[in-house]
């Protein structure tokens, strides 16, 4: 069957996470990524180990989680024949990602506006801290700061009533979801060079993506004129919507309307407190948040986990454990849903990738090529896209320039 993406070639000179994530997306949908590393070093993330694939001159795990279905080439761009080479690659792509300091690739002849001059149709996408242009363009950023200043960390945490402060997310959520926003634009300015045969300049800023998915906090200052706070595992705007401490453990209650909170109380047998004026909707009940929750904490410390989870589902009432990554991985859904596959790596026959989470009927995700070694398939592009002679490879491997 065919591919979404099929035929459409993408050059990756981005590295870390932004970038790389979202052309692993694109590779899963079928697109030709070609991943451009430093001759020798490669991706920052190879050497962000342990643990490692193999022993510690092998692959990271960080590396692995972010580069499936990419091939790899070693080029310098320092070395003019290595941008020469970069140049008549751009010259065939029709996706260029980066994410170099914002001027970078000026100074190197790879930028947007000197490359479409000979490809028209190129769609070029450069990630930054803050975008290419205003007074912060030239400032790096990194996920961990840029979830401390875009807000993300003001929300999340523990309340300072109860001695919490404020949190980073346990993965770099800023770069995932930047590369999510570049992915979703690439693929709308893919759309739109077939009906126009126009390529584009794409900015996305990890700052602005940050702000951009606040979703309904943003809105809750922005209409309500409150500042949010830090709240737990609590919601803003719903309530019982929390974790909440059982007689053996913990489990997440997510009760999201009114009929909901009615079934939870009769399993919880507090069947008055839905009828109570100041619990019967969602508005009273984030009103009266801590009384209702008080309520609820004595009332689930009764009894074990499981069989509160076991009563919760069959009454229709949204719950869930809270599962460390082994127990994710361990679980019959996982196994149902096939969340984990393998691809053949050169260094493990059967190196686990996780699964992309899109199922299409009739054009598939691919899982063809794991995440490659350094410069693994450098001579094979170089002849395949450009039709470089084993000599010519030769004498530019010699020269350093690849």
């Amino acid at each position: 069957m065919s591919t979404v993406l099929r035929g459409v070639k993408v050059l990756d000179l981005s590295r870390v996470l932004a970038g790389p994530w979202a052309t692993q997306l694109l590779g899963d949908f079928g697109a030709d990524v070609v991943k451009v590393e430093r001759p020798g070093r490669g991706d920052d993330t190879r050497q962000w180990g342990p643990p490692w694939l193999g022993d510690e001159q092998g692959e990271s795990a960080y590396f692995l989680s972010t580069n499936r279905n990419k091939r790899s080439i070693t080029v310098d761009l320092k070395d003019p024949q290595g941008a020469q080479v970069l140049r008549d690659l751009a010259a065939k792509a029709d996706v260029i990602v980066e994410n170099f300091k914002p001027g970078t690739m000026q100074g190197f002849g790879l930028d947007d506006a000197s490359l479409r001059e000979t490809n028209a149709e190129l769609i070029y996408c450069s990630i930054s801290a803050f975008g290419q242009q205003g007074s912060r363009s030239s400032e790096p950023g990194y996920d961990a700061m840029i979830q401390a200043s875009a807000g993300l960390m003001s929300v999340t945490g523990g309340a300072d009533s109860d001695g919490g402060g404020p949190q980073k997310v346990g993965v770099a959520i800023a770069d995932i979801m930047a590369g999510m926003y570049a992915a979703t634009a690439i693929l709308a300015a893919l759309r739109h060079r077939d009906q126009s045969d126009e390529g584009q300049y794409i900015d996305v800023p990890l700052y602005d993506s940050q702000v951009a998915w606040l979703a309904n906090q943003n809105m809750n200052y922005l209409v309500g004129g409150k500042v949010p706070q830090r709240r737990g595992t609590a919601h803003h705007n719903i309530v019982p919507y929390q974790v909440f401490p059982t007689r053996d453990g913990h489990l997440m209650l997510a009760v999201g309307n009114d009929e909901q909170f009615s079934r939870c109380a009769d399993v919880i047998a507090l069947e008055n407190i839905s009828s109570d004026a100041r619990f019967a909707t969602n508005a009273a009940r984030v009103e009266n948040r801590v009384e209702l929750v008080a309520l609820l904490e004595v009332a689930f410390l009764t009894n074990d986990t499981d069989r509160w989870l076991e009563a919760l589902t069959a009454a229709g009432v949204p719950c869930g454990p809270i599962n460390d990554i082994k127990q994710v991985f361990d679980s019959e859904y996982a196994h149902e849903q096939a969340l984990v596959r393998s691809l053949s790596h050169p260094l493990d026959e059967a190196l686990p990738t996780v699964v992309n989470p899109i199922r299409f009927a009739s054009t598939p995700v691919q899982y063809t090529k794991a995440p490659p070694l350094l410069g693994q398939h450098t001579d094979e592009i170089l002849n395949e896209w450009l039709g470089y002679s084993a000599q010519l490879i030769g004498d530019l491997k010699e020269s350093g320039a690849i």
